[in-house]
């Protein structure tokens, strides 16, 4: 039964991980597109090139911002999903990993008579 449940969750995993990738994807073209903007504004406005970096940096800043944030929503996201699918937490797998080992370390020396 458990077998079968964690068969279940790895299509989920793999879609998370896509969705993941996606979102990377997504932003870094609307990063590249607000770069390709800022070009055009240059020679529709006839900004100097310090007013291009000025401005360039102003939109660097915001969309760092913004992608800081969608990560974090990102994460939050895919969190809350594997609470929900109840998923183990890497310091709860090694915490059972290593009671097992105290486990199987006790059975060792009871074979042994011990």
């Amino acid at each position: 039964m458990a077998g079968d449940v964690f068969k279940d969750r790895r299509p989920v995993v793999e879609v998370l991980e896509r969705m993941w990738a996606q979102a990377l994807t997504a932003v870094s073209s609307v990063e590249d597109e607000a770069a390709r903007v800022v070009q055009r504004a240059q020679t529709v406005a006839g900004w100097s090139q310090d007013e291009v970096r000025r401005q360039m940096g102003e939109l660097a800043e915001r969309l760092a911002a913004q992608r800081k944030e969608l990560e974090q929503g990102l994460d939050e996201r895919v969190r809350g999903t594997l609470q929900r699918l109840r998923v183990p937490r890497r310091d709860e797998v090694q915490a059972l990993a290593a009671r097992v080992d105290r486990v199987a370390e006790r059975l060792e020396k009871l074979e042994r008579g011990g």
